[in-house]
């Protein structure tokens, strides 16, 4: 019920014309972080620093962890279902089939290449799993067990949906967690977005012709960097709470974004490039959370060590770590751990990647924002 629900309310507060309709995809591939991740780290078991893919990750869908990290489904489970689709295969899952789509979102990753952090001398701050380049080509590798000829792969691709992000939180959280400023840290900015145009031309390049690009959350209402990035009283939003000059990132990344968006879209007419506002309704959530049947409250992670700090959020203690709990209801809350886990090679004492993870609730507000402006 509240599912349908939601739907109702983003529908209605960004009201479209009556006769638009939404599409049919062949396919799903998608590309991104922990905010997608459904299971890349865990194909091959669980790995004992892994501590999202321990309970009680997953208690309240599948019943049992599945290297989501959240306590239920992510954001592109809920756009494949919306499309009748299939839950997507984590992209490194052995015996799967790829016919009617792949995930190759993995925790941790980032928009940029090692390469680029390497000669900044940030190499040990950033643990990438997979950049969005090296997820591209996992998809290029993976192209033979998807279709068998090339003629097959490029109708598929061009009756599919491509969702690349959102990314760049990794990079820039990386960053701050190296303790950069925040003004070299906004110097990334036009790097990690001419990534992602690349991205967007490699996929154009293999016969995507259906992309959404999402944009950044607001970093400045994750439990995570509430936490470690403390700020004076005037730093933070009179109304939401969170910390604006990390908000104000997010806001320039998406604007820089959206216009790298409209310069693809002029040299590639024949193609379909949607931006998807995570950031809006994310805001508009924060605020009125009551409205969507939630607590009014400060960011607060449901999961972590209770009573330890404002948000519940604690580098000794994060969510499927010994000593931290879930809140006994879930659906209360719109944050679910407050961070992503740790990446594969990050020791559990250093901190976490930097996506913040939603209860499903609020990935299924992002979801239909998104599916709306496909429309």
């Amino acid at each position: 019920m509240r599912c349908r629900l939601l739907v109702c309310l983003v529908l209605l507060a960004h009201a479209g014309p009556p006769a638009a309709v939404a599409r049919e995809y062949a396919a799903v591939f998608n590309f991104g972080d922990s905010l997608t991740d459904t299971g890349n780290l865990c194909v091959d078991g669980i790995p004992d620093y892994l501590a999202t893919a321990r309970p009680p990750y997953g208690t309240t869908y599948f019943g049992y962890p599945t290297g989501r990290v959240s306590d239920g489904r992510v954001v592109v489970d809920f756009i494949a279902q919306e499309l009748g689709l299939p839950l997507l295969p984590p992209s490194k899952a052995k015996n799967a089939t790829f016919h009617r789509g792949a995930n190759f979102a993995v925790t941790g990753a980032t928009s940029l290449d090692m390469s680029f952090f390497e000669a900044r001398g940030l190499e040990h701050a950033v643990r990438s799993s997979g950049s969005l380049h090296t997820q591209i080509e996992w998809f290029q590798d993976l192209k033979a067990k998807i279709c068998s000829s090339p003629q097959e792969r490029r109708g598929l691709f061009r009756r599919s949906l491509f969702i690349m992000g959102a990314f760049g939180g990794n990079d820039y959280g990386s960053t701050l967690f190296a303790s950069r400023s925040l003004p070299e840290v906004h110097a990334l900015v036009p790097h990690v977005v001419d990534s992602m145009g690349r991205g967007v031309e490699k996929l154009i390049a293999e016969g995507a012709a259906e992309l959404v690009v999402p944009g950044l959350l607001p970093t400045g209402c994750f439990p995570l960097y509430l936490s470690m990035f403390p700020r004076p009283l005037e730093g933070h939003g009179a109304r939401s709470g969170c910390i604006r000059d990390l908000n104000t990132l997010s806001w320039v990344h998406n604007a820089a974004l959206q216009r790298r968006i409209a310069q693809l879209r002029a040299e590639h007419p024949g193609v379909r490039i949607v931006y998807a506002d995570y950031y809006t309704p994310a805001i508009q959530f924060v605020l009125h959370a009551e409205r969507y049947g939630f607590l009014r409250q400060t960011p607060r992670a449901c999961c972590g060590a209770p009573g330890v700090g404002e948000y519940n959020f604690n580098l000794t203690a994060k969510c499927g770590d010994p000593g931290a709990y879930a809140c006994d209801d879930p659906s209360n809350h719109w944050s679910w751990d407050g961070s992503t886990g740790p990446s594969p090679t990050r020791p559990s004492s250093t901190p976490p990647s930097a996506s913040a993870n939603l209860h499903p609730s609020m990935q299924i507000l992002k979801l239909f924002h998104a599916l709306y402006l496909m429309l």
